[in-house]
């Protein structure tokens, strides 16, 4: 139990590659000490889910607009059925202003396709600031893998 004591070998490969698909037990905890680890390390963490992420450079970084989700009759009016768009802000922009290293964990990444896998694991080559924790899946023992060898880039 080590591992779960210090964090310090998950840390190091997260350093080293960028973005780490974990695998975690159903019954949770672990992935909740690491994160801890990494915030008493020093990183800033944002948690959200993978679902709905869409292109994850323009959700993370970009200022974007989305629709309303669709609720049954409305008037065609102005904003067609589909509702006038609204602009949303980056979820990531305003947590890198500063020099501290930046953990973004994601959450049911399983849903994501591979080519939104690759997209995340480019970004953190481009802003070495940002690491990326994708939760893949359960398993029965923690354990992790660089997410570029799982999208084979």
């Amino acid at each position: 139990m080590p591992l779960l004591l210090t964090g310090r070998g998950f840390r190091q490969q997260l350093e080293g590659c960028g973005a780490l698909a974990l695998y975690a037990p159903l019954e949770g905890g672990a992935e909740t000490r690491l994160l801890r680890r990494l915030r008493a390390a020093g990183y800033r963490a944002q948690m959200t889910s993978a679902r709905g992420l869409g292109d994850p450079e323009v959700f993370l970084f970009g200022l974007h607009g989305v629709r309303p989700p669709h609720l049954g009759h409305q008037s065609v009016g102005r904003g067609a059925a589909v509702g006038e768009v609204q602009r949303v802000m980056p979820q990531l922009g305003p947590l890198l202003e500063g020099d501290a290293p930046m953990v973004l964990w994601l959450l049911e990444g399983q849903v994501l396709s591979t080519a939104e896998l690759a997209s995340l694991v480019s970004l953190t080559r481009r802003e070495p600031r940002l690491k990326v924790v994708v939760e893949m899946g359960g398993a029965r023992a923690l354990r992790w893998q660089p997410l570029d060898q799982l999208v084979g880039a």
